[in-house]
Order: structure tokens, then C-alpha cells, then sequence
């Protein structure tokens, strides 16, 4: 096989990484609506802010990289939310625990270095 396909990867990356995110996201839309809203606070702006945060990095930057919107822009609050799921959220558990993370952090990492490939709304 001499063909490189790295436009097809980066359309395969992207889809499977932002709808896999989608799953843990859009469970917690329902939270938004809850009365009181209880949801972790790990980087100290409280509750509503944080879900916002992770609605944010979970649910709106996974949307603009499946369609390849503003993707490297769209990576950003992906890479923040997961980086502090790994890091903050998780500093203290065993790396099974975080692997989730971490493998969501490389991904979104990865995508925001190569870009969105021709198989996106950017084209580049």
C-alpha cells in the first residue's frame, strides 16, 4: 500500500474522538437545568461556570470538529476541559482511571497540530 491517506486519518480522528466526546457531554446537558445545579468545581469559578466549561469543551468545540469548523480554534476548549479532567479532576487516581482523558486530551492535541484535512468545512 503506497498511498498516504492523511486527510481520510485526520476525518476518521476527528469524528471518532468529537462523537465519543459527545457521549460524555451531552449527558450533562440535563444538569443545566437542574435545580441546584451540582456539578464539581475543580478549577475554583464555581459550579454553573465549570458546567458551562465542560458543555463547552464536551458538546460545542466536539460539534465544530466533526463538521471541520474553526477546527484548530474548536480543539482549544477540548484540550482545556480534558486537560483538566487528567490533571486536576483525576490528579490523585491511578492512570485507569484518567486513561479517558488523556487518550481525548492526544487526540484533540493531535488534531489541533494537523489541522482539519480537505474532508472539513476549512479545507486546509
Amino acid at each position: 500500500m503506497k498511498k498516504n491517506f492523511p486527510d481520510l486519518a485526520l476525518l476518521i480522528l476527528r469524528l471518532g474522538a468529537s462523537s465519543l466526546m459527545l457521549t460524555h457531554g451531552i449527558p450533562k446537558i440535563n444538569m443545566l437545568f437542574a435545580s441546584p445545579i451540582q456539578f464539581a468545581d475543580p478549577i475554583g469559578v464555581g459550579q454553573t461556570l465549570s458546567l458551562i466549561f465542560a458543555l463547552i469543551g464536551e458538546v460545542i468545540a466536539p460539534i465544530l470538529i466533526i463538521i471541520g469548523f474553526k477546527t484548530r480554534l474548536a480543539t482549544i476548549p477540548a484540550i482545556v476541559t480534558m486537560a483538566v479532567a487528567a490533571f486536576v479532576v483525576h490528579a490523585n487516581d491511578p492512570i485507569d482511571v484518567k486513561e479517558k482523558a488523556l487518550l481525548f486530551l492526544i487526540c484533540f492535541v493531535a488534531i489541533f497540530l494537523a489541522g482539519a484535512g480537505k474532508y472539513s468545512v476549512d479545507k486546509k
